[in-house]
């Protein structure tokens, strides 16, 4: 199917496409009028891609995630490959850093405010 297709079966633009592309998390044949072709299992990539991007992982993280989600175990969980479980363990301890210094800072500006 042709990028325009994908886009319309998936809803993500054909500029996300191209950039999930670029980032290595979708593959593309190339015909000879050099337009992108993509499988039949580009549409649950995608699926898997935006699940995992919603989850609050970077396309870096994803590019090590994805070849562990495969269209058998997505709907059941994750494939425990290699040290997934520690690679998204260090993702989620980052996450709870992140929430912890903005739970600092709103009690900081609630005090500036006089609020509680």
């Amino acid at each position: 199917m042709l990028i325009g297709e994908l886009s319309r079966r998936t809803g993500v633009s054909r500029r996300l496409l191209r950039y999930y592309e670029d980032q290595g998390l979708l593959q593309a044949a190339r015909g000879t009028n050099g337009y992108r072709s993509y499988g039949e299992d580009a549409v649950a990539v995608v699926g898997r891609i935006r699940f995992l991007l919603d989850a609050g992982l970077t396309t870096e993280v994803i590019q090590a995630v994805l070849p562990c989600v495969d269209q058998d175990t997505f709907d059941s969980g994750i494939d425990w490959c290699g040290e997934l479980r520690d690679l998204l363990a260090g993702e989620l301890a980052a996450l709870d850093e992140r929430l912890n210094c903005l739970q600092e800072r709103r009690t900081s500006l609630a005090g500036l405010l006089g609020q509680s």
